[in-house]
């Protein structure tokens, strides 16, 4: 149980992670001039951060935060009941039973463990009504508490772009990104009995993934002309990718202590797979509007997680929990040979702007879903009205909604600021409470300090 008890606290205390970046989180995939980290979304907007001939970098950011939680009503008083069910010792129901009720029972002194067992979870029963109790709430905690925490922080000085004198405009990006998941793996509450002793089993385990990402992008980006007051902006990207992928199971009821397991599983990059990924982008683009398309992961690499389940060589509490993985796996619960597949995905923009981007109203739309390395499902929806100032002194306000019509479903106000026209700060914050708390149940924060444009 206790680390059921463990991965409550984790819940209660909330901790970090991260989707959108940047000024992204409230703008979305719309790229405007005044936010040059905008550009690292569609391979297309580079062409429009800098002029003919000239550099443009970043400095130092932005490094993104957040977290995002399942929502469990009355978590703790679940769990509390759980310790209680785990806690019971219900020798003492079987046996004090006499002749007449084992016999009603279709036992006798020569019954078999298994028989009494299973004689002792089909009746109506002291044992059999607690279990079934905590069965109901190992499911309830099972399909609804997960944690998930992550972060990503882009190379110093990064993006740079360089636009040459026949107007194409060259990028290199990079970045360091984590996300883990933390959930439960609810399996039904059983009974093994021996001789007189009856105590509960069950393979509920904590499921842990963990996935690192070393990203080194260059993008190519260029103008197609001038057909009508307009014009229409080509751009493509190469990501080349080092992921680390993980995974650790431990059984509830394990008397292990495997902190140190933990603490070596976080803190540790093992199975690390280099692959490369397409992105391609258009962008057109007029004097008050501008329409963007973009196309993320078009080859669709694959990367395998670590193999769990292998229990060769292991004994005591270890083979224990292997084995529990191989049930687990064969229940359909997890899988033993995992692979991420980074699906492509859609995305379209529209915004009205002044002529300089300083004002601008902008939607975006993922056209389709697809899947995090966890194993979560996201398909954003935003819309913003931001302002860029041009004076030092006065800052810039950005104001917008976004929301995940997929997987968690959750939707969120999002705000930032740009001060001193360098320092930009960003927020998105979970309109859903968790239940009978104040906290929401999602969080991601971006702090990013760049060059004035």
């Amino acid at each position: 149980m206790r680390y059921l008890l463990l991965f409550m606290g984790i819940i209660s205390t909330g901790v970090i992670a991260s989707y959108p970046t940047g000024t992204n989180t409230v703008l979305g995939s719309y790229a405007n001039r005044q936010s040059l980290i905008t550009s690292s979304y569609n391979p297309a907007a580079p062409y429009l951060m800098t002029n003919i001939s000239s550099f443009r970098a970043g400095f130092l950011g932005p490094l993104n935060l957040g977290f995002e939680m399942g929502d469990v009503k009355d978590l703790e008083d679940q769990v509390e009941d759980l310790e209680e069910v785990f806690d019971e010792d219900y020798s003492d129901a079987f046996t004090s039973l006499s002749a007449s009720e084992l016999s009603a029972l279709g036992l006798s002194s020569s019954s078999t463990d298994a028989e009494i067992a299973e004689a002792l979870l089909n009746s109506d029963n002291e044992v059999s009504r607690a279990i079934a109790q905590a069965n109901r709430v190992l499911s309830n905690i099972g399909e609804s508490a997960y944690v998930k925490f992550s972060g990503s922080v882009h190379a110093p000085f990064t993006p740079i772009i360089y636009k040459t004198n026949n107007r194409g405009a060259f990028t290199i990006d990079a970045d360091a990104s984590f996300v883990n998941r933390v959930g439960i793996l609810a399996d039904d509450i059983g009974l093994a009995v021996s001789g007189e002793e009856v105590d509960l089993a069950t393979d509920t385990a904590v499921h842990v993934k963990k996935v690192t990402d070393y990203r080194f992008g260059i993008g190519y980006s260029q103008a197609l002309g001038r057909p009508v007051s307009g014009a229409l902006i080509l751009g493509g990207k190469l990501n080349f990718h080092s992921m680390g992928l993980g995974q650790e199971v431990v059984l509830v009821s394990s008397d292990e202590d495997s902190s140190d397991s933990f603490d070596d599983f976080f803190m540790s990059r093992k199975n690390a797979q280099s692959n490369v990924s397409i992105d391609l982008g258009a962008i057109w683009t007029a004097k008050n509007y501008q329409l963007g398309a973009t196309v993320k992961s078009l080859n669709e690499p694959e990367f395998d997680f670590d193999e769990i389940g292998n229990c060769e060589g292991l004994s005591g509490s270890s083979l224990s929990n292997c084995n529990a993985i191989g049930r687990l796996s064969n229940n359909g619960q997890l899988s033993l040979n995992e692979t991420y597949k980074m699906k492509a995905q859609l995305t379209v923009d529209a915004a009205i702007m002044s002529t300089n981007q300083n004002w601008s109203l902008a939607a975006s739309h993922d056209v389709n879903s697809v899947a995090d390395p966890v194993g979560d499902r996201h398909q954003w929806n935003t819309v913003s009205l931001s302002y860029f100032s041009g004076n030092l002194f006065f800052p810039g306000i950005r104001l917008g909604y976004r929301k995940n019509e997929s997987g968690s479903k959750l939707s969120y106000m999002t705000m930032g600021t740009t001060l001193f026209r360098r320092l930009d700060f960003d927020l998105a914050y979970s309109l859903e409470k968790v239940s009978g708390e104040s906290i929401p149940r999602s969080l991601y924060l971006s702090l990013a300090y760049g060059f004035a444009f």
